[in-house]
């Protein structure tokens, strides 16, 4: 039985919107190998997924095409048996100044899914089955092709003290003084971590933990959905007044530079949960989104 694999020239798969995707068809095959063609191609697309969401909600949705470009590498011909390699180059971006593509960085979400795949397939008529393969590679791209308004990463400052929240334990803060103070930017580089810092000026309570949240809001049409990754940035009562640094690393994969595509969006907020050494604070677990939020932030990520 003929066999038949797809290698990309770069071992971590990224390439860009300018860049040519490049490997080998490897095939395997105890006999001659005969076939009209074979050819690679390569498609990208916005979709929907199903995955907390009702199902009604996606058949009004139609995903979005962002490229499909295809090439012929070898014309009809035979194969030697054995081990053969067949290497292959194909554009992404195509060069008709008449179609316009908008790419997309790789993200994989929970509602959406924005994916690239490149695809062998050697056509061997009506006697036989097509061998095909395929494999996704991973887009980021240029700097310099992002068609939105450079946005300004600004730095900002908050302050969160038992006047500015709703929350369970108020009346124990308001036995003694509570303030956190801090620093930290609204826009970050896909590439770079989310550098900030927060003081814990005061505290009647003990404090459990800090931690900071990346939200990532999923929106299609009315639906929505909030999926988190959280980095703890202290465990136990921190020190009074004492500099905690932030520093987050974008999961690379799960996050992509905020974008409105159609019917499909994704944006992102900062969340910065601090967890009481309380008894009524064990009833919210810090991965509950319905866990009391002292300060949130839209993020814009580039």
């Amino acid at each position: 039985m003929p066999a038949i694999e797809l290698k990309l020239s770069r071992s971590n798969r990224i390439y860009r919107p300018s860049e040519a995707v490049e490997g080998k068809i490897v095939t395997t095959s105890s006999a001659p190998l005969s076939h009209q063609d074979i050819r690679v191609s390569i498609s990208g697309s916005v979709r929907g997924g199903l995955a907390g969401v009702v199902d009604s909600l996606y058949s009004v949705v139609k995903p979005i095409y962002l490229v499909k470009n295809s090439v012929v590498v070898s014309s009809s011909g035979k194969l030697a048996p054995g081990t053969n390699e067949i290497p292959f180059s194909i554009t992404l971006r195509k060069d008709d100044a008449k179609d316009i593509q908008r790419f997309y960085d790789t993200f994989h979400g929970g509602n959406i899914t924005i994916q690239y795949l490149i695809t062998a397939d050697i056509s061997r008529g009506y006697l036989h089955k097509s061998l095909s393969a395929t494999k996704e590679f991973i887009v980021q791209r240029d700097k310099g092709s992002v068609l939105d308004l450079p946005v300004a990463a600004d730095i900002v400052s908050f302050y969160v003290t038992e006047d500015t929240q709703k929350h369970q334990l108020i009346p124990e803060l308001t036995t003694g003084r509570f303030r956190v103070t801090g620093k930290i930017p609204t826009s970050c580089s896909i590439s770079d971590p989310l550098i900030g810092e927060l003081i814990v000026e005061s505290s009647a309570v003990p404090i459990s933990s800090i931690d900071i949240q990346l939200l990532r809001v999923e929106s299609i049409l009315a639906g929505e959905r909030i999926v988190t990754d959280t980095s703890a940035i202290a465990d136990g009562d921190v020190c009074r007044s004492l500099v905690l640094p932030i520093y987050v690393i974008l999961p690379r994969l799960l996050v992509c530079p905020s974008l409105v595509a159609g019917p499909f969006s994704v944006e992102f907020q900062v969340s910065i949960v601090i967890t009481f050494q309380s008894e009524l604070s064990k009833l919210y677990p810090k991965s509950d989104l319905r866990t009391p939020r002292p300060w949130t932030l839209p993020l814009r990520i580039c």
